[in-house]
């Protein structure tokens, strides 16, 4: 649908300079620069709505609570050890 506004705003920039009248000249150019910005909404909005939120990619309530374990254990871990020397 968002390429009918650049359809449409390409058809207001040809018939501004076909026109011989000042007022339908400005009139012609300020349509096509609403109609331009409308395709770039539009267009910006078809893209970004491909890339919301994947759910399938999303980690259920047991594997985060199975991360946060892990990360818990590395932290326990970590802090039992002394601290050897910094490495070169």
């Amino acid at each position: 649908m968002h390429w009918l506004y650049l359809l449409l705003a390409i058809g207001a920039l040809l018939l501004s300079m076909r026109t011989t009248s000042l007022l339908l000249m400005a009139l012609c150019l300020l349509t096509s620069l609403g109609l331009m910005v409308a395709w770039i909404m539009g267009w910006y909005a078809s893209r970004m709505g491909d890339r919301q939120r994947d759910e399938s990619q999303m980690i259920d309530p047991a594997e985060l609570r199975r991360l946060r374990e892990l990360a818990e254990a590395r932290k326990r871990g970590d802090q039992s050890t002394p601290p050897g020397p910094p490495p070169l």
